[in-house]
């Protein structure tokens, strides 16, 4: 049954525990256990970045049904602090969510949204872009970040190349990020009922992923995260390179596939054998009045829908989609109104949610390759005809 199990303060398991539960081809249905919960996979994990999935309340999230979110490292040291978190009781008592949590090393951001940054064998030093006030941020400084803010899954410090780029940056990137990934494991430890991922980095270069992924397996994580893809390169690069990188991967461990991605390059990732995914994309969309369905993308904004009755989907479980009509639902958006980004977000992750759900059972049925066959039939059939 694909349903969460969610353990109570008593019954908390002290590991972090992977099973791979069923495989269709590549595609794998697993669990990963751990004290706050379970996280079905695979899973597609919703992006709180400042402690808040934006829109959302908790219980929406959780509704929903996400097992885990994702928290960003960089974001909440510079807002509101990592060590005021941790006076407040941790991230999950500070936003009111109880169950798994993972951060990102902030390293990504520092490297796109800060200012005057400087990397060395050290570190990197940067100034916030909120009020440039300058930060320094170690391997060892963003673990211990991570652990202030108690996440449950915490991701090495590294270094993320932008596509395209010089073959010698992204080897140079590659290797400092294996340094800082040796540096992360050490500053971890060995805590009990909680995880440091690595990540695999190297570009659009095959025998730099190589490389990256079999020193990362040597160093025998708990899991491994697949980074520096959707930065630019087109998706058959991307695909490329997870069909290069993942059969070097521990097979016994959880794959994550770090800001990925739409709903196609989620069924193509599951297809070569994925567990987890972030992306920012069906919360952003929702505020800029973008919905996805069974039936693909829909513009809110579009003047088709101002005088129509139907909601977005009459078959989903969700309120949002269900219950409003397009007609409203244009209007908000239109109108700039906040009920339209929460309602939309709300419908872009209930459906997002509803297809990691139909995947897993697929992959248990044995008929995944049929499942994704029958969603993009779907998707390119469209949405219902203008009345």
């Amino acid at each position: 049954m694909d349903a969460p199990r969610y353990r109570t303060r008593n019954s908390m398991t002290k590991a972090f525990i992977f099973e791979v539960l069923a495989t269709d081809g590549k595609a794998r249905r697993g669990s990963i256990t751990m004290p706050r919960g379970e996280i079905r996979t695979p899973a597609f994990m919703p992006v709180g970045t400042g402690g808040t999935v934006k829109t959302m309340y908790m219980d929406q999230v959780r509704g929903v049904g996400s097992d885990i979110i994702l928290g960003n490292t960089y974001h909440l040291m510079l807002r509101p602090g990592a060590e005021r978190v941790a006076r407040l009781g941790g991230l999950h008592e500070f936003a009111r969510w109880p169950y798994p949590i993972l951060t990102d090393s902030g390293g990504f951001q520092v490297m796109s949204l800060s200012k005057l940054r400087k990397l060395t064998e050290k570190g990197v030093t940067f100034r916030s872009h909120i009020d440039g006030a300058a930060y320094e941020m170690s391997p060892e400084r963003s673990i211990e970040i991570q652990g202030l803010l108690d996440s449950d899954i915490q991701m090495q410090l590294d270094e993320c190349t932008a596509l395209p780029a010089m073959e010698k940056e992204i080897e140079r990137a590659m290797e400092l990020s294996l340094r800082w990934a040796e540096r992360c494991k050490t500053a971890f430890g060995d805590q009990q009922g909680k995880a440091m991922f690595g990540i695999v980095q190297g570009g659009d270069i095959p025998a730099l992923r190589l490389r990256s992924a079999q020193a990362l397996k040597a160093m025998d994580l708990k899991g491994y995260a697949i980074g520096g893809l959707a930065v630019g390169e087109p998706q058959a690069v991307m695909l490329e390179m997870l069909d290069i990188t993942c059969p070097e991967l521990p097979a016994d461990r959880p794959r994550y596939l770090m800001g990925v991605g739409t709903p196609g390059d989620i069924l193509k990732s599951v297809a070569r054998g994925i567990d987890m995914f972030d992306c920012v994309m069906p919360t952003r969309a929702g505020r800029h009045g973008l919905a996805y369905t069974r039936r693909g993308k829909v513009n809110l904004r579009n003047a088709r829908h101002a005088d129509d009755p139907r909601p977005l989907d009459e078959e989903s479980d969700c309120p949002a989609t269900r219950d409003y009509s397009r007609a409203y639902l244009h209007h908000l958006v239109r109108s700039q109104e906040a009920l339209g980004a929460m309602l939309l977000t709300w419908n872009n992750l209930s459906y997002y949610q509803k297809l990691m759900q139909d995947v897993r059972a697929a992959i248990e049925a044995g008929a995944f390759d049929v499942r994704v066959a029958e969603i993009s039939e779907g998707w390119a059939r469209g949405d219902i005809p203008v009345m």
